[in-house]
């Protein structure tokens, strides 16, 4: 990690890990909840929006991180963002589409842009990462796309007392500013978004009832609240705990590593090494810092080759994550009972997940990039489904404040942990290989164990009593 100068496997390296990903999340969680209560207090769409610009500023801002702790902030505040979103745009799009069958196609097909949004994402990571080493960006195998020098990212003067930007052409520095860009049409259709069609309407007569987290463990909400958050977190452990995990797994193939080894050899070559060698000799430095400097400039040429293959990786996890978004958002339409369409999803991946990570992920990029397809295919497919399912279960003036605890409190505060689990399994389990094997294995172990323990818990999920909404307490 650039900003804190400490290597994979470490002990540091675990814990500033854990703490990018389980504080943010924490953060989200607690914030989300927040918004989810204020979407049902003051309406969907102008919380919607402030929680998308406050993503893509606070993304872009993240860019410009010169500590660990600056950058652990403001992605604090991208989450709060990412958060608050989610339960106020499924709230809004599904109060919008009363009928069923439209509703559950309109809700499954919005949220598969999300993975297109993801796609765009690692597509965006895989081209800094080619441009900052000065590489071309192939695609997937299609087409290629030239190489091309970007600006430099450097601190204006008058924030200089934020600290130094030391690499100002790291690739993970532009793959975080692109998520400006989903602000920018969002500014120009603003002023055209309208409100809820139903929250405004019993707001105006007086008939919307006050939202309140209590009122989510009423008798007849507890079961759901408690069933569908539990669920929830275990739908998002298996992202966090395994597919995100990716990046971290693919430096280890020996696809990886082969390609490490060519760059490293045509940059570095020894030659080269024997030159900077007897610059820095004749410099005054002790070999001990010369070997050090040799190792760090071995590093600079290794990081943007692993961070395109991690890139690649991502991609063909996106791409089924959008395969699964859209098969979901068919199926719902036809797929009547809940508890079989959720199904569809988890039988597969207990066996899907274990074979991508335990072999794929230790034996070949190939298979890993095809095993991380049906991964991302049955493992994000079901984000969708609880898109769809949560607003049937809660009434209109508790819908955002329901999702949100299932979503935020379920998904992000608890969920998320289980990326430090992880990378804590992986640096204690017993097992004589490097640090990437370990996460493959550590990951391959919680996947199967959550998605196991999902298929369980969703023989007690609730049904919706009917395709409409529940529109007030009385209703349910």
């Amino acid at each position: 990690m650039e900003l804190g100068g400490i290597r994979p496997g470490s002990p540091d390296f675990t814990f500033w890990f854990g703490m990018l990903f389980y504080i943010p999340a924490i953060a989200g969680g607690a914030f989300g909840l927040l918004g989810g209560y204020l979407a049902d207090r003051f309406g969907r769409q102008r919380i919607l929006t402030a929680s998308i610009l406050l993503y893509a500023i606070s993304s872009f801002l993240t860019g410009f991180a010169t500590t660990l702790t600056m950058l652990l902030v403001l992605r604090c505040l991208v989450f709060i963002g990412v958060c608050v979103e989610f339960v106020a745009a499924v709230a809004w799009l599904a109060e919008f589409f009363p009928e069923p069958r439209r509703r559950e196609a309109v809700l499954g097909t919005t949220q598969a842009f999300s993975s297109v949004g993801g796609l765009l994402v690692a597509l965006a990571g895989g081209v800094a990462s080619a441009w900052a080493g000065g590489r071309p960006m192939e695609i997937l195998g299609w087409f290629t796309v030239p190489p091309m020098a970007l600006p430099p990212i450097g601190l204006p003067d008058f924030v200089s007392f934020l600290g130094h930007i030391d690499n100002p052409h790291a690739d993970w520095r532009y793959t975080l500013m692109s998520g400006l860009l989903p602000a920018l049409p969002l500014l120009v259709v603003r002023p055209f978004l309208p409100e809820s069609p139903p929250w405004l309407e019993k707001r105006r007569t007086g008939r919307l009832g006050r939202p309140s987290v209590a009122a989510l463990f009423s008798p007849k909400l507890w079961r759901t609240t408690c069933i569908v958050t539990a669920m929830f977190t275990l739908s998002f452990a298996a992202a966090f705990g395994a597919l995100l995990q990716a990046p971290q797994i693919a430096p280890g193939l020996p696809e990886t590593q082969a390609a490490v080894a060519q760059a490293q050899g045509e940059r570095l070559c020894a030659e080269k090494q024997a030159s900077l060698r007897a610059q820095w000799m004749e410099a005054g430095y002790p070999e001990g810092e010369i070997a050090q400097k040799i190792r760090a400039e071995m590093r600079r040429i290794a990081g943007p080759v692993e961070q395109g293959v991690a890139a690649r990786v991502t991609t063909f996890q996106e791409i089924g994550g959008l395969s699964g978004r859209c098969a979901l958002a068919v199926l719902a339409v036809w797929i009547v009972s809940r508890r079989r369409l959720l199904r569809f999803f988890l039988i597969p991946a207990t066996v899907i997940l274990p074979l991508t990570f335990a072999w794929a992920g230790t034996t070949s990029l190939p298979a890993f990039e095809s095993g991380l397809f049906l991964a991302g295919f049955f493992i994000i497919g079901q984000f969708s489904f609880w898109g769809n399912y949560l607003p049937r279960v809660y009434p209109l003036h508790l819908r955002g404040t329901g999702e949100s605890f299932a979503a935020n409190v379920g998904g992000r505060m608890l969920g998320s942990c289980f990326a430090a689990l992880t990378q804590w399994l992986a640096a204690v389990l017993p097992v004589a290989a490097a640090h990437p094997a370990r996460v493959a294995y550590a990951a391959a172990a919680v996947a199967f164990l959550v998605t196991l323990g999902n298929l369980i818990a969703s023989r007690w999920l609730p049904e919706p009593a009917s395709g409409l909404l529940p529109e007030d307490a009385q209703d349910l």
